[in-house]
Formats: structure tokens, sequence, C-alpha cells
């Protein structure tokens, strides 16, 4: 066996480990819906620790590569940095939602939204949520040469488009093995945000090819709503593009 031949194969494991973890990520997220676990009356956190808690009783999660986000009404429009206070669902809340489980050494970073009640302006928030990606998604595939810069303008101007704002300074970030590169040390290179201006089809550190997340966090300040969602975006992979819906 050739040595290309090796690199070859590994590479494939890689990327076949990373759809494994990510359809992973998405029958969770699809059991936290048939179970009602996000629901009015319930606090933010009491929501984290019960999708924590279903994620070791799914597929035996132990830990997870980034804090466990869980945030409704206007706490939907802070940043990831951003550390609010504990808040109870109300009737008519959004409420995000963004997981980092690693799943038998493999990291997943799934992001979804949740509309409670009926206000159409919620439900197209987080309608357009899905479209953007899909559409940045589709973007990154049609341009092998992209650098993360060009795909953040693109993003930022979907999201322009489909009449929200931006909240985050980047729109991705790297994925891989657990632990990966580490994204808390760079914040340009390892992002698709301004002045990442290196190829995104290129290999890492280690010399292996790079794999990227693609993150859309769109907010509207003057209704205090905001969403997430993110999955990863240059593999092909079963979850799709389909939002959950509350």
């Amino acid at each position: 066996m050739t040595a290309g031949h090796q690199i070859g194969e590994r590479e494939a494991e890689r990327q076949a480990r990373l759809l494994a973890a990510e359809v992973q990520a998405t029958e969770l997220f699809a059991e936290v819906q048939a179970r009602g676990l996000v629901a009015p009356g319930r606090r933010d956190r009491e929501v984290s620790d019960a999708i924590r808690d279903l994620a070791h009783d799914m597929f035996g999660v132990e830990k997870f590569w980034h804090k466990r986000i869980v945030r409704s009404g206007p706490h939907t429009m802070e940043p990831y940095g951003a550390n609010p206070p504990d808040r109870v669902i109300e009737a008519d809340d959004v409420v995000m939602c963004d997981f980092g489980p690693i799943f038998d050494g493999w990291e997943a970073d799934f992001g979804r939204t949740f509309v409670l009640g009926d206000d159409p302006v919620k439900h197209r928030l987080r309608d357009d949520l899905a479209t953007i990606f899909a559409a940045g998604q589709r973007h990154f595939l049609d341009h092998p040469g992209i650098t993360g810069e060009q795909l953040f303008t693109h993003v930022l101007g979907l999201i322009a488009d489909a009449g929200w704002k931006h909240a985050a300074a980047h729109a991705g970030h790297l994925i891989g093995e657990f632990p990966h590169d580490r994204i808390d040390d760079d914040k340009i290179s390892l992002y698709i945000t301004h002045g990442s201006d290196q190829p995104m089809r290129r290999p890492d550190s280690s010399g292996r090819a790079c794999h990227w997340i693609l993150e859309v966090h769109i907010v509207d300040r003057q209704r205090g709503i905001g969403g997430f969602y993110e999955q990863l975006l240059d593999l092909e992979h079963a979850s799709g593009t389909a939002d959950q819906q509350a």
C-alpha cells in the first residue's frame, strides 16, 4: 500500500467519523424535540442539563468541547462569549441551543432554534436560518478556492438581504478530532471571518485536510429576538438543512 493510499484512507475515515458525529447530534436534537424538552416554564439551565443527560443516555457522551448554550427570549441576541443569567422560558419565546458533544473522540458542533407560540416573525426568523445556511453552503461548494473572509462577506450579505442583523464576529470555524487545532489561540485563520485570507480547502497544522462548521446567528434588535443554526459546512451529510421546529 502506497503512502498516498494510506493518507487517502485516513482522510476517508476522518470524514466518516465527522459525519457520524453529526448524524448523532441530529438524532439527539430530534429526540429533544420529540420529548418536548424545550418548553415554557423550564429554565434555560434546566433544559441544558436535560439535553446533556439525554446525550449521555443515547450515546454515552461524557463531555462537550465547548460550553453548552441554551438561551431564550432576549438572551438569544447575546454572542457566544456572553454569559447571561438563567431565565425561565416563556410561552412565546425563541430558544436557541448550541452544543458541542464529543462522540467517541470526535467533535460535533450543532445549533438549532426552537420557536414556542405562533408569532409569524419568530417563525420566519427560524426558517430563514436554514435558508441562509443552505445558500452559504452552496456558495462554498461552488467556489473551490474561497477564503474564510470571502465566505464571511457572502454570508453577511445573505443575512442582510433577508432583513436581519448578524450577531457574531465570525460565521464558523475549524472542526475535527478532539482536541483539534486550538481555535481559541487563533481568532482569524481558523475562523470564517474578516482577515481569514487563506483558502479554506487547505491542510491544517498536522497536514490533514481542514473541515469546517458554518454557523449563522441572526438577530432583530428591535423585537429583542435572535436565532442560531450551525452544522458541518464542507462534508455531505444526512441531516440536511431542515430546521428543528417546536
